[in-house]
């Protein structure tokens, strides 16, 4: 599955480019309904919050040991409503000590039958709401449940979506990682794999889409037809699935592989099929190539879907997109890569999580982090995507460098007692960091050999459950390196050291000494004495003749304890500019020594190649994050390098961040020149850009957050048509971007929100205005949406996500303040009345972040002292409040430097 990467847990759509990014799932019942169980003899006294719908892995591990799955055959009839369906589930399987007990898992509001090797149980007496048990078992049994099953509005189990365009029904399944009991009765851990096997009845002119294959559908009664799918290899619950509905569809082949593009009907003009398929194709010629496995399904079906609450899952030959991917209009060409990584991304999970799966989700790095990895290695080998390396330094190291720094952070190889556990392991960690130091393991041991371990490993354990130590023995061997202490030093421990340089230099200015130091790890809550072996390149970059900077000199090494000496660097003649870490090769912070960042500020934009660019400018963003850059000088950073660079997914990357750094990092009093700089700048560039060209519509987009007034009465007159910039298209997306805008900054109101949405009648234009009008700077405006947030019934899960992304503008922090308190008195009924899914997004995206004063560091401190809050909540805050402190630290770092 591919999450949705952020620079900061909460951004606000009113000041970011593009379409609201979708949290994760919510429902009205289910997980969301706490209970407190009881402690363990012999535990501390306290309380141990558990979730009604939970699993624990001593549970999981004790029913794996006793059973063993065959298959599934399940029969859903989709015919019955509008707000249930019809599920009848088969399931046949063996009992290593029979007499004893287990149990199936299922939610619904109705199980109508259970039964047994032939006898009939009492529902009501073996079902709970969420477990049947099942008693007295034979060695060989098969259990039959029937139920009304529930569709979801909020991206869970089996989810259903009217097009408001044509009124017509769209269903699609989402069980990652514990939600396929809500369309069928299962055995729902990974490591219980057995064979699925599926039938449909929907209504006529529906098509529906599963794992396996199906014959053409036959008519079933008036208005209905019935599908019938091949029965799939054994696989994992989560990775079943069912797409339903009038999608458009079209058609390939390749390599032996039939290939399906499904979007909404609404949607089919805007697919564009060519630069799909030209990706898909080219992922499995790659993968086909390094992996010497062909892909292990009989199809591969990618689903654009509604309301998705990831990027996308890699359900088993039935891949599902969130439908964001269906581009209706302009998007930059990062905007595609990503897609592309997308697209490989999931693939890469057909081998890595389909094929050969964890065992428990404790492992899940060995699903997430080796897709990761191998996305971006396809991206640059296979496709025109040949940046893919310095968009990964760029965006998912960012991503893993801050969530590493948290209170939470953890190992890759993480502890995950039970599913509630598991659900917050979908981070930075799992995704980012695993596969930055997959990309050091490669540098360590070589890629041919890194692939060749790969390749027994499928061999070793296809259609199977695996741990760590299984994938260990095949690198080791592939390799013939002991990994044994790179894994305890890299996947077991926390946290991220920082590397700098340490040098001095004779008059003639020639190195006499050269160190590279190494910090430890540092969070708010504690500092690491973990140093740990890294591999680097410390690259040695001079300006040349024609004004470039360019690298002079490479010098591969391997660091190690707290100071390596780089002799081969003694008596080398001092560089304009110094990268640790060049090529990016192991995951760690590095800082800048003083001529380095001098000729940065000069110049940055003229070194050559685009990978040291992207690493130096992560370097100035951590050492701003960290409060050891002003904010006020990174900004003036960017604004003089960002025109002279060419990979605009680091410029989109860069205008971001200047935007972070301006409301989070900089000293408020700073903030009306410094955002004034910002969008005059942004203009300037906007004006000057190639007309039509990526860089013109990122420019456009920062230039309509200004607040200045004259400026903002030229964003107007670009929106009402009364100016023209030359290549710029208002579309449809460019347009709702001007008008949050201006309705932000209220120049205009429900009038124009009302006109945008009657011209934009969609799906995506009923996000668009949700976000719109939370926006808008009047405490009515306000209170309506913190009323549609807390109404558990009134919004599914995209509209919910859009309606929070508008609430917390940073000039309207006088009108938003009062939300402090409320927002600590309203969340603890949020995580008693729904789903974790939705809580955690509620938490998150609700949370006031841009309410940065130490008030608020104390109210999340009260709260999480006297409110006993659940652990996944109060991981959430204590997240939060670590973004608070960090954003106090640069804000008295910014005051600092302009007093001084």
């Amino acid at each position: 599955m591919v999450t949705v990467i952020r620079d900061r847990p909460v951004d606000v759509a009113v000041i970011r480019d593009g379409p609201v990014d979708s949290p994760p799932a919510c429902e009205t019942r289910g997980i969301g309904q706490l209970i407190r169980a009881r402690q363990p003899a012999g535990r501390p006294s306290g309380r141990t919050w558990v979730s009604a719908n939970n699993l624990t892995r001593d549970e999981a591990t004790s029913r794996a040991g006793l059973l063993n799955v065959s298959s599934y055959v399940v029969d859903l009839d989709l015919t019955a409503g509008e707000t249930t369906f019809t599920s009848r589930s088969t399931v046949r399987f063996t009992s290593k000590a029979p007499g004893e007990t287990t149990f199936l898992e299922l939610i619904a509001p109705t199980v109508r039958s259970v039964t047994l090797n032939g006898v009939a149980l009492e529902a009501a007496s073996v079902y709970d709401g969420q477990r049947i048990t099942l008693g007295g078992l034979a060695e060989a049994n098969e259990v039959t449940v029937v139920a009304d099953c529930a569709y979801s509005r909020t991206g869970e189990g089996l989810h259903r979506f009217v097009d408001p365009v044509d009124g017509e029904a769209y269903l699609y399944s989402q069980f990652e990682t514990y939600d396929a009991h809500r369309m069928y009765a299962c055995f729902d851990q990974p490591d219980l794999k057995a064979s699925f096997e599926l039938t449909v009845i929907a209504p006529a002119g529906w098509a529906c889409v599963s794992n396996g294959r199906s014959a053409p559908p036959e008519p079933h009664g008036e208005g209905a037809e019935r599908w019938v799918f091949a029965p799939t290899p054994v696989v994992s619950t989560y990775i079943t699935a069912l797409v339903a509905g009038p999608y458009a569809v079209v058609r390939d082949h390749h390599d032996g592989i039939d290939l399906g593009l499904f979007c909404r009907r609404s949607l089919a003009e805007y697919l564009d099929p060519d630069e799909l398929f030209t990706v898909t194709k080219a992922g499995f010629d790659f993968y086909h190539r390094v992996f010497d496995y062909r892909y292990p399904f009989d199809k591969y079906d990618q689903l654009f879907v509604p309301e998705f609450n990831a990027g996308a899952m890699e359900n088993a030959g039935c891949v599902t997109f969130l439908e964001d991917y269906v581009f209706r209009s302009k998007v930059t060409d990062a905007r595609r890569e990503r897609r592309a990584e997308t697209i490989l991304h999931e693939m890469a999970h057909m081998w890595f999580g389909d094929l050969v799966t964890m065992r428990w989700w404790d492992d899940l790095w060995l699903n997430e982090s080796f897709a990761s990895y191998m996305a971006v290695l396809s991206q640059v080998s296979a496709t025109r995507f040949t940046n893919g390396w310095t968009t990964f330094a760029n965006a998912e190291k960012t991503w893993a460098y801050r969530q590493d720094q948290l209170s939470s952070t953890h190992p890759i190889v993480a502890d995950a007692p039970d599913m509630e556990a598991v659900h917050t392991n979908f981070d930075g960690i799992t995704y980012a960091k695993g596969a930055s130091v997959l990309k050091q393991l490669v540098a360590w041991v070589g890629q041919g050999e890194f692939l060749a371990g790969l390749r027994t490993y499928f061999r070793a354990h296809e259609y199977s459950n695996t741990t760590l130590a299984d994938l260990l023995v095949e690198l080791e061997n592939a390799s013939g390196r002991n990994l044994s202490a790179w894994s305890k030093e890299w996947l077991e421990t926390t946290g991220v050291n920082t590397l700098r340089p340490r040098f001095e230099t004779d008059s003639s200015g020639l190195f006499t000494s050269f160190d590279v130091v190494q910090e430890p790890a540092k969070t708010p809550a504690t500092v690491s004495r973990n140093l740990r072996s890294h591999r680097i390149a410390i690259g040695l970059y001079d300006r040349t003749t024609s004004g470039h900077l360019a690298r002079r000199e490479r010098v591969e090494l391997d660091v190690t304890g707290a100071l390596t000496e780089v002799t081969k660097l003694v008596g080398a003649r001092q560089p304009d500019l110094l990268v640790l870490n060049d090529d990016d090769l192991t995951y760690a912070k590095v800082r800048l020594d003083e001529r380095s960042l001098a000729t940065l500020v000069e110049s940055i934009g003229t070194i050559s190649a685009s990978l040291p660019r992207a690493l130096c400018w992560a370097a100035t963003w951590d050492m701003t994050r960290d409060a050891e850059m002003a904010a006020r000088d990174y900004v003036a950073l960017v604004l003089s390098g960002v025109a002279a660079e060419n990979d605009i997914g680091v410029v989109q990357s860069l205008i971001a961040k200047a935007g972070v750094a301006l409301d989070s990092f900089g000293d408020p009093a700073n903030r009306p020149a410094l955002a004034a700089a910002l969008s005059a700048r942004a203009e300037e560039l906007m004006r000057a850009a190639e007309p039509g060209s990526d860089f013109q519509l990122v420019y456009a987009l920062r230039f309509a957050q200004t607040t200045d007034p004259a400026r903002l009465a030229r964003v107007r007159a670009v929106f009402e048509g009364s100016e023209v910039v030359p290549g710029l298209t208002l579309d449809t997306e460019l347009r709702w971007s001007l008008l949050t805008q201006l309705v932000a900054r209220g120049v205009y109101g429900d009038a124009e929100i009302d006109a945008e949405l009657a011209r934009d009648a969609t799906a995506a234009g009923e996000k668009r205005a949700a976000t719109a009008r939370s926006a808008r700077p009047t405490a009515e405006a306000k209170a309506a949406a913190w009323a549609a947030v807390m109404d558990s019934d009134a919004l599914s899960n995209h509209v919910l996500a859009a309606t929070m992304a508008g609430f917390w503008v940073p000039d309207q922090a006088e009108l938003t303040r009062p939300y402090v308190a409320r927002y600590f008195e309203d969340i603890g009924e949020i995580w008693r009345s729904r789903t974790m899914d939705t809580a955690q997004t509620v938490t998150t995206m609700l949370f006031p972040s841009s309410v940065i004063e130490p008030a608020t560091v104390e109210a999340v401190d009260t709260y999480l002292a006297t409110r006993d809050p659940q652990p996944a909540l109060r991981r959430a805050l204590r997240e939060s409040r670590d973004d608070l402190l960090r954003s106090l630290a640069a804000r008295e770092r910014d005051r600092a430097a302009a007093a001084g």
